[in-house]
């Protein structure tokens, strides 16, 4: 398969100049060590080789475990590249010893010496994130966007944001087509039967190999069905005591399995948006997984016949493509945004709205269908009410090909300007 650009390229290149450690974390399969290989020759400024070291290797495992302080002196060259670090805890400590001490003898050439890569989420294990504090960025490397495994052209995010939608083009890439390839690379361009066998083998080896390697689990046999639970509520409000009750669990131990998950990146949470205004908004967050082919395969639907038989269900579906584009992106790019979404107590919702740093926010609804009217705008302008003078604006994303605006801010947008 030809080597595809990932956007988060020059992310990472920038904080390996500014900082002695780059954490490259994300699910299993989503490119990080192709990546790392792939920028390394560039970021060794001409001068040393990368080292590339994967703990997957047994011995090298073994070796970082239990001597970490020598198993890091015995690469003195930099950048260092070590995949798979998180089934070396004991390494973190050392990373900051030698750390300290290279700013200490040359700090002029401090930063840059490490570059990272995991497969659990290190801000979910603070006892390794927190000894590294000052010394580390993390950036999180997620599946395939629509734009990377198609024409890869940046920037669908920043036009949303900017309300500017002139240069958008349909490109010839269905809303369907553009779904099935933001997937991980092994499978963007593979059959259905490929994709089945992929995410059979992918599922068995993070929840009971992956998963085994950082937590003891009880009922770690729980896992799949629960990953399954949560695919078929894929955009709903999370309530742990429902789920751990649909799975057999009490609610306590439901939430820290769910968690488990979202460790992994299969799921993420979308926060709700809410400030200290009088009208009753809605506290819990809403659940997505991280690829929709994922949840068409745990759901055991083709998602071609999905969209043409399943309606409602493909509404879920195309949501949950939508909240993984915008976290993708904002992933990938320097753009300083939150997600969130946002619902009253009486039934009016957006399913996502962006804030940035100064407070300012848009507001995004997704519709499967071809058309829109005002009535699709009907959360957008309560949010608008409460948002007051920090509202930027309202985008209805569709699945039509027309660019319009249905008030001052407000627009109809096709899906296909994410990518």
């Amino acid at each position: 398969m030809q080597y595809v650009n990932r956007h988060i390229t020059p992310r990472i290149k920038d904080a390996l100049k500014v900082s002695p450690i780059v954490f490259l974390n994300g699910a299993r399969q989503t490119g990080k060590s192709t990546l790392a290989q792939k920028i390394a020759p560039e970021i060794s400024a001409g001068k040393e080789q990368p080292t590339y070291i994967t703990l997957d290797r047994p011995v090298y495992l073994a070796s970082a475990s239990s001597a970490p302080e020598a198993f890091l002196s015995s690469y003195p060259g930099r950048p260092v590249i070590i995949d798979e670090v998180q089934l070396a805890p004991e390494l973190f400590r050392a990373l900051k010893i030698a750390v300290d001490e290279a700013r200490i003898t040359d700090k002029e050439t401090a930063n840059g010496r490490y570059l990272l890569t995991g497969s659990a989420n290190i801000l979910a294990l603070p006892a390794l994130a927190d000894s590294l504090v000052g010394r580390m960025a993390i950036l999180t490397l997620y599946p395939f966007t629509a734009a990377e495994a198609t024409y890869n052209i940046p920037g669908g995010l920043e036009r949303l944001l900017r309300l500017d939608f002139k240069e958008i083009q349909d490109k010839g890439i269905s809303l369907i087509e553009a779904i099935k390839r933001g997937t991980f690379p092994d499978i963007a361009q593979v059959g259905t039967d490929e994709r089945r066998i992929w995410f059979d083998g992918y599922i068995t080896s993070v929840l009971q190999r992956d998963v085994r390697q950082i937590s003891d689990l009880e009922k770690i046999s729980l896992l799949p069905q629960l990953l399954n639970v949560l695919a078929a509520r894929v955009g709903g409000l999370m309530n742990d005591s429902d789920i751990s009750r649909e799975v057999g669990l009490n609610s306590v131990t439901g939430k820290s399995y769910r968690g488990i998950l979202k460790l992994m990146f299969l799921t993420f949470d979308v926060r709700p948006w809410h400030r200290n205004v009088g009208k009753r908004l809605v506290k819990a967050a809403k659940g997505y997984l991280i690829d929709t082919n994922l949840i068409c395969h745990l759901l055991d639907y083709n998602i071609d016949d999905i969209a043409r038989t399943k309606p409602a269900l493909f509404g879920h579906l195309l949501e949950n493509f939508v909240a993984t584009e915008l976290l993708k992106q904002l992933s990938n790019s320097d753009v300083k945004a939150e997600l969130y979404h946002f619902r009253t107590s009486d039934g009016k919702e957006v399913d996502f709205i962006l804030e940035k740093p100064d407070g300012s926010v848009l507001a995004i609804e997704v519709k499967r269908t071809e058309a829109v009217t005002m009535e699709d705008f009907k959360g957008i302008k309560a949010f608008q009410e409460l948002a007051g003078n920090d509202f930027m604006g309202g985008i209805v994303l569709y699945a039509g090909k027309d660019v319009a605006p249905f008030g001052k801010n407000l627009w109809a947008v096709p899906i296909f300007a994410l990518w």
